[in-house]
C-alpha cells in the first residue's frame, strides 16, 4: 500500500554539540514553566513556532528518549544519591511534544514512537496512516545525545542535537520529491528520512512524497 504525503512545511535544527539559537525565552515567557523544560523540549517548541503548528495530532519521533534525564537517575542511583524528581518527571520519551501541548494547550492526540536506527522511517509510515482522516499533522523527530562522556560510547555520530519538523496532510497527487536514497552521514541514522524531506522541501512548490507501508 502507498500513501502520498503532502509537505505544507518543514523545518530542521542542527549542532555538533548544542543548538543555542534559539527564541525559548521569548516563546515560554513564564519562567517557572520554562526552567523545567528539556533541550528537546526546547527544541520542540522552537521548531513548532518556525511551521506555525499550535494544536493538531502530533506524532513524535526520538531513538534515544531524554538521554540527559536518563543518565542523571543512574548516576544518582550509581552514587546512592537522591533522584531528582524533575529528572524523573523529564525522562519519559513524551516529555518535549507534552510540555509543547501544555504551552499551547493542545488537547489532540500525541503518538510516541521510537525504533532506533528506524524511527523516522517508521514515524513517516504511522503519520500516513493517521493522515487518511485528511486533517493536518505535525511529524517531528529530536536527538539530544550531547550529554558527559558521551565520546566513550559514540564514535559514528558527529550532529549530537538534531531536530526535524514536518507538517503533512493526504495528497492524491504525484510524488515530486524521492528522499530514499539519500543518506545524511554524520546525522543520527534515527532522524534520516524526516531529515532528507526537510531539507528537499522547497516553498515554491508543491511537495508530494510517497509512503509505502
Amino acid at each position: 500500500m502507498k500513501i502520498n504525503l503532502e509537505i505544507l512545511d518543514a523545518a530542521y535544527l542542527y549542532d555538533e554539540k548544542t543548538i543555542t539559537q534559539l527564541n525559548t525565552k521569548e516563546l515560554v515567557p513564564k519562567m517557572v514553566f520554562r526552567r523545567r523544560l528539556t533541550q528537546a523540549s526546547k527544541l520542540v517548541i522552537e521548531l513548532m513556532h518556525k511551521i506555525n503548528f499550535s494544536t493538531g495530532r502530533i506524532l513524535y519521533g526520538t531513538a534515544w528518549g531524554e538521554l540527559k534525564s536518563t543518565a542523571n537517575i543512574l548516576n544518582a542511583i550509581l552514587n546512592k544519591d537522591m533522584v531528582s524528581p524533575t529528572d524523573f518527571q523529564n525522562s519519559v520519551y513524551n516529555t518535549a511534544v507534552s510540555y509543547s501541548s501544555i504551552l499551547s494547550n493542545n488537547k489532540n492526540e500525541i503518538l510516541t514512537i521510537s525504533s532506533g536506527n528506524n524511527t523516522s522511517l517508521n514515524l513517516l509510515k504511522a503519520g500516513a496512516i493517521k493522515a487518511l482522516d485528511k486533517d493536518e499533522i505535525l511529524l517531528i523527530c529530536t536527538e539530544t545525545i550531547n550529554i558527559e562522556n558521551i565520546e566513550q560510547t559514540n564514535n559514528c555520530i558527529d550532529y549530537l542535537e538534531v531536530a526535524v519538523a514536518l507538517k503533512v496532510k493526504i495528497s492524491d497527487e504525484k510524488a515530486t520529491i524521492d528522499f530514499k536514497e539519500i543518506e545524511n552521514k554524520g546525522f543520527p541514522k534515527s532522524v534520516n528520512e524526516l531529515l532528507s524531506i526537510a531539507k528537499l522541501y522547497n516553498q515554491n512548490s508543491k511537495n508530494i512524497v510517497e509512503i509505502k507501508l
